[in-house]
């Protein structure tokens, strides 16, 4: 079933002084399926973080269309867009966006609180979700308290404890060293495996080779995509992903 569907998106900005355009996104077209993990990879001002903060309904197409669940993001209207991205979309970051003044526990809760769900209902999601992740014990700290890694769990917990349609991740692990790096992205996988739909912006081909598929976007097009085979292990796919960077760093192109 097709979750996300991107249509000959295209984004134009104008300079300050409004004399230049400046083209971010050329034509973006493809599918994503409910329950995969895509990366989507491209070197700094590809184009890449436009094409998320579109697909978050954080910024509006100059043409073409993006449709969620089959809802067409240009008709929601202003107002209602907050609370669609509350109930459709979770959100992670490379900076992790969680308030110092919340303890983990209720940095995690926000969402649901804004949503007014009940107390009851919110204690229920919140036990298995941090219990996942393995942050229970932390869930009475404050961020200034945690480490760079259990800051990103609690906003991945953040993110998921709505039961988003889909898990849009921003850079998530810029901001973590390798061993952070790599908790984080096994727990991706372990909510692929679990059915959520993951979408990834990342320069990191380590990162990248953890998705099912990688798509490669350069001056605002997508150049070239990648899909990870049935039994292909990480190491295997990471080699194919740095290969596909060469090439197209060469001015090829490659789909496999």
């Amino acid at each position: 079933m097709v979750l996300l569907e991107i249509k000959q998106v295209e984004k134009t900005y104008r300079t300050k002084l409004g004399f230049q355009q400046c083209v971010a996104l050329r034509g973006i077209s493809c599918k994503v399926e409910e329950g995969e993990f895509v990366a989507i990879m491209g070197a700094s001002g590809s184009g890449k973080t436009t094409l998320l903060n579109i697909l978050a309904s954080l910024d509006r197409p100059s043409a073409g269309e993006v449709l969620l669940d089959g809802i067409k993001l240009s008709d929601i209207p202003d107002r209602e867009l907050s609370r669609f991205r509350r109930d459709k979309l979770g959100f992670v970051f490379q900076d992790f966006n969680l308030l110092d003044s919340f303890s983990l526990r209720d940095n995690i809760l926000l969402p649901l609180v804004l949503a007014r769900r009940p107390l009851a209902e919110m204690e229920q999601r919140l036990i298995p979700v941090a219990d996942m992740l393995g942050i229970t014990t932390l869930l009475a700290k404050f961020p200034y308290e945690v480490s760079g890694g259990e800051k990103q769990r609690t906003a991945v917990a953040r993110a998921v404890i709505t039961e988003p349609r889909l898990l849009l991740a921003d850079e998530p692990t810029g901001a973590l060293d390798s061993r952070a790096s790599a908790n984080l992205l096994q727990v991706f996988t372990k909510l692929n495996c679990l059915g959520r739909t993951i979408l990834m912006v990342t320069h990191s081909a380590q990162a990248a080779s953890y998705a099912r598929r990688v798509l490669f976007i350069s001056d605002g097009r997508l150049v070239s995509q990648l899909f990870r085979a049935a039994d292909e292990n990480d190491h295997s796919f990471f080699a194919r992903i740095i290969s596909s960077q060469s090439a197209l760093a060469g001015g090829g192109e490659q789909n496999g």
